[in-house]
């Protein structure tokens, strides 16, 4: 898989997340504290959009009756059923051996280098006047 570029790092500011399209698969990009997250937008139970589920926190507790939240927004619940995945490692909370979501690698790179390496390149379509009406050609 090649790369794809997301969008501007100053249009998916912390908090923010974006559903992409990429070689035909679909993926969830997060931003959580400046640090970003792609994973398949596909829960693996049936379906749900992840790009859609609420961030939530994990929940641990080293006596019993005390508990605290750690690790905030870094674990995505799918809207249907409420499966959660870690955003760091794909797996599922519940049945984290068997059960997870496809990861997919993600970082920022200057747009000077990517123009350099032909990344950023504008698609263009021949365009031509005819009796006063604009056309493109697809």
């Amino acid at each position: 898989m090649g790369k794809h570029v997301v969008a501007a790092a100053a249009d998916l500011p912390q908090g923010s997340r974006k559903r992409i399209e990429a070689e035909g698969r679909v993926i969830a990009v997060f931003n959580v504290r400046g640090e970003y997250f792609a994973i398949n937008d596909r829960c693996p139970h049936e379906g749900g959009s992840l790009c859609t589920g609420r961030l939530s926190a994990l929940t641990v507790s080293k006596v019993p009756g005390s508990y605290e939240w750690t690790r905030e927004d870094e674990f995505i619940r799918c809207p249907w059923h409420g499966w959660e995945f870690d955003l760091r490692t794909g797996r599922s909370v519940c049945d984290p051996k068997t059960m997870r979501v496809r990861l997919y690698d993600v970082h920022v790179e200057h747009g000077e280098e990517l123009v350099a390496e032909k990344t950023l390149v504008a698609e263009t379509f021949p365009v031509r006047v005819e009796d006063d009406y604009v056309v493109i050609e697809i």
